[in-house]
């Protein structure tokens, strides 16, 4: 990836090459002007009823134009299932809602805007606006589904592994975590972060990070306390 002003790595072997689109010449270096990658365009050959007569000695290279491409963005949107990291908005009896961030591994969302490109956004909806989820209680796990609390699997600002069921309705994707290696992947603790007033809902949460010590329990390092999460299987594990 090239950055504005940066040199382009062009060998020295060969004919200087024309600078093309995206890049300037400045004595003798080509640099880039703009953020992207290096493109070489090949000159067209000659025409085979005019052969191009040469000398002896002299090199038969056509020079061939050196360009910058901006790296064009890239819109993912969810589909059944696609595996999302989302995190949690607001936590109802009956259901959670999340806030997608990243659909198979690309982000999405107001969380794009960071790798420089526009940010998805659900149709109808404003710019910056996230695809919205829905973990309902029926598809938090595959076991005892009728005894799901959802305050005990999820709490606003954790940040969660999904897989999407289906469209859902016209505003939310249906979400499931029932499987091992899907639930809660970062949270922080309550009590750590309420002695913050300002603290932030998910990455911008102040609360001490908790380690997850079984499939339902996390524990803050710093204080011992333990609290009920639907836990994702670490990677590590």
């Amino acid at each position: 990836l090239l950055l504005p002003g940066q040199p382009l790595p062009l060998p020295s072997s060969q004919p200087s090459p024309i600078p093309g689109p995206g890049t300037y010449q400045r004595a003798n270096h080509i640099l880039s002007s703009t953020v992207g990658y290096l493109r070489t365009t090949l000159p067209p050959p000659p025409p085979p009823t005019q052969p191009r007569p040469t000398k002896q000695g002299q090199s038969d290279h056509h020079p061939t134009t050196v360009s910058v491409q901006r790296p064009q963005n890239t819109f993912v949107v969810p589909r059944p299932d696609s595996v999302v990291i989302a995190r949690v908005t607001r936590v109802t009896p009956r259901q959670a809602h999340l806030s997608i961030l990243i659909v198979d591994g690309q982000p999405c969302g107001s969380s794009s805007q960071s790798t420089g490109g526009a940010a998805n956004h659900a149709a109808g909806e404003g710019e910056g606006t996230d695809f919205q989820g829905i973990v309902r209680s029926q598809d938090v796990r595959n076991t005892e589904k009728d005894k799901v609390r959802m305050a005990d699997c999820f709490r606003p600002g954790d940040i969660v592994r999904a897989t999407v069921i289906s469209l859902g309705d016209a505003r939310s994707y249906y979400l499931s975590t029932a499987s091992n290696h899907l639930g809660v992947i970062y949270a922080t603790s309550s009590s750590s972060s309420s002695a913050n007033a300002n603290a932030g809902p998910g990455w911008d949460s102040v609360g001490e990070p908790m380690k997850p010590i079984s499939w339902i329990e996390m524990i803050d390092p710093s204080n011992g306390r333990i609290e009920k999460r639907k836990c994702a299987k670490p990677d590590f594990v």
